[in-house]
Order: structure tokens, then sequence, then C-alpha cells
């Protein structure tokens, strides 16, 4: 029986996953939607893609004759196979999205897929992260209080240089930082179970939450 607001993994053509986190994401979706390439990386692992978005340049005739009633051809160029595929899986009216393999084989590629997520966390009326092998990240767009693990490594990255963000919790305190460099405020640490971010004024930044610390 299908679920009215699935959870959703969205597989994207980087890396594919290899930690356990990522993986586990991978088996408890609800439904599992590939970009292009990437559902031949999934069958090769064991897995079975529910549906499969792209222009599919990238799949071989005898594949996508294979999983001709799970493809959706998007042929237009406006947008990457990435955002094809997170437009495609709003359609589902999910719970959460999580972005897996949206990192990896080429940094042009890894860049444009990670600040992507502002804007579809912009668009969707659930969770949106990116899941990596390393850790994960997530959007925020106004002041907000963020679990976490004592000690975990926490980055931000803002892109705005008029923003202010003022932080509790964190072992670099971000109050007196000008974002005007992606750098600014990368390799802090949280010092409890939550840390604090008050940001200025409402404005799209991006957090990494390391996993491995």
């Amino acid at each position: 029986m299908k679920k009215e607001h699935p959870s959703i993994v969205i597989l994207a053509a980087g890396d594919f996953p290899k930690a356990e986190k990522p993986l586990r994401a991978l088996h408890e979706a609800d439904l599992r939607i590939c970009c292009d390439s990437a559902a031949e990386e999934l069958v090769a692992y064991g897995l079975e893609p529910d549906h499969i978005v792209g222009d599919l340049d990238s799949l071989s005739p005898q594949f996508r004759a294979c999983y001709a009633d799970s493809i959706t051809h998007v042929e237009e160029q406006d947008d990457n196979d990435l955002t094809k595929t997170f437009h495609y899986a709003l359609t589902f009216h999910p719970s959460r999205i999580t972005i897996l393999g949206a990192t990896g084989k080429r940094e042009d590629h890894t860049l444009g897929n990670i600040s992507l997520l502002l804007d579809y966390a912009r668009e969707a009326d659930c969770p949106v992260e990116i899941l990596t092998d390393y850790g994960y990240f997530k959007a925020i767009f106004d002041t907000v209080t963020l679990s976490c693990a004592p000690g975990q490594p926490v980055s931000i990255f803002a892109f705005d240089n008029s923003l202010k963000i003022e932080s509790a919790g964190l072992k670099y305190p971000t109050d007196q930082v000008r974002f005007d460099s992606l750098w600014k405020a990368t390799l802090n640490e949280a010092l409890s179970e939550t840390f604090t971010l008050r940001l200025s004024h409402p404005c799209g930044v991006l957090l990494f939450f390391a996993d491995h610390f």
C-alpha cells in the first residue's frame, strides 16, 4: 500500500554512498528516485529504483529498455538532473526528502548541488537534507535552535555580507563574523546537545554537521 506522504531518497549521480547512515536511509526509504545514471549504480548495489528521472543521456539502451516503466524523461535543459528529480519527488507530497550522491566525482557538480539545497528547502513543505558519507547539510532561513551532539563539528555557510549571526552554544562565537567569504564560519564545534543561531534578518544559510568526530 502506497503511503500518502512517503519518505523519499533521491540518489544523485555523484559518489555512491558507502557509510552506514546514508546506506540505511537508502534501504529504509518509502521511495527511491534516481537521477539518470545513478539508477544503474543502485541496481549494481542490489536495490531497485522506484523512479528514474532525467534526460537519460547517461543510461545504456539496455537499461532504459529494462526499466522503461520506471522512467520519466525530462528533456528541458534549464535545470540539472537533480533539480528535475527533486521537482518530480515533490509530486508525491513527501514527508521528508533525503538527497544522497550529491557530492563527489566533480567539484563543480558538488558545489552546485549543495547550493541548490537552499532552493529546495524553500520549495518543499517537508524537511530536505543532503546526506553524505561524512555528515549532512541542512538549510535554515531565520533564528533557530538545533539539536546536535556535544563536540559535533558544525560549519556555517552564508551568502549575504550584511547578515549578522549571534550564536549560543558554539565553541567559537559568530557574533563578529562578516559573511563575505564561504570559509568565515566553518569548522566550529557544538558545546552541548543544542545550539542557537540568531539571524539579524531572514536569510538562506547552509549548515554542515559532521558525523565523524
